[in-house]
């Protein structure tokens, strides 16, 4: 745990080089155990909304576990296309700095979604419409992913100041991977647990369009509508 700890110190920091104790790990392995690990964790919390009854602790482990698997789906589906334009407009030589750009910026996603789970776990308490505490963890992610993005910005810096055309494809990276994580979501869910279900690790009509079902559930939300 103290490795995972000084990662994310590290990857939080923006230090592009570990120290030499944390030498023995490659930067990328570091960020995805955090990954993992942070994901996992903030999953687990989400899991508590229903979990913590009789009966209900598999949706711990099946949330626990979906948070991490939300990411690495959304990250492998969407960076294909990006290396292929990267490639094709020339700037395949910064490829691999790019992609490890990308990787960090997840981890720091993680760790922040990590320490919002205390926050979750009170707006848990504070209120049992299940509706809302999805779209209340839906804000907890886009808090995260601004962190994420932040991180990103920060680590392509160097990149954008030797070639602006990076701009352009962290822009597009930035909407690919938007519009992929909140299909994906959908896909994956259950993460929470809808109290009148049984905790399932995924749930029928997986593949209706998510914008649409995400509008409308703000809209009952705001409205008291069922």
């Amino acid at each position: 745990m103290g490795g995972i700890l000084a990662s994310a110190d590290r990857i939080l920091r923006g230090r592009e080089r570990p120290s030499a104790s944390e030498a023995r790990r490659p930067e990328w392995l570091a960020a995805l155990a955090c990954v993992a690990v942070c994901g996992l964790f903030y999953g687990a919390a989400m899991g508590t909304f229903t979990g913590l009854a009789p009966g209900r602790w598999m949706q711990l482990v099946y949330s626990g576990i979906k948070v991490p698997l939300l990411l690495g789906a959304t990250f492998a589906i969407s960076v294909p296309s990006f290396c292929v334009i990267n490639t094709l407009v020339g700037l395949r030589d910064d490829l691999k700095r790019a992609v490890m750009a990308l990787v960090s910026s997840q981890a720091v996603l993680t760790i922040v979604l990590a320490s919002l789970a205390p926050v979750t776990l009170v707006w848990y308490v504070s209120s049992q419409h299940y509706e809302a505490a999805i779209l209340f963890n839906g804000l907890m992610f886009g808090i995260a992913a601004l962190g994420g993005q932040r991180a990103l910005r920060r680590a392509y810096e160097p990149l954008i100041s030797a070639d602006p055309r990076h701009r352009t494809m962290l822009r597009l990276w930035l909407i690919t991977y938007a519009f992929v994580g909140v299909q994906m979501g959908w896909v994956l869910r259950p993460f929470i647990g809808a109290p009148q279900h049984p905790p399932s690790l995924f749930r029928e009509g997986a593949w209706d369009n998510a914008y649409e079902i995400v509008v409308k559930m703000v809209w009952r939300v705001l409205t008291g509508s069922q």
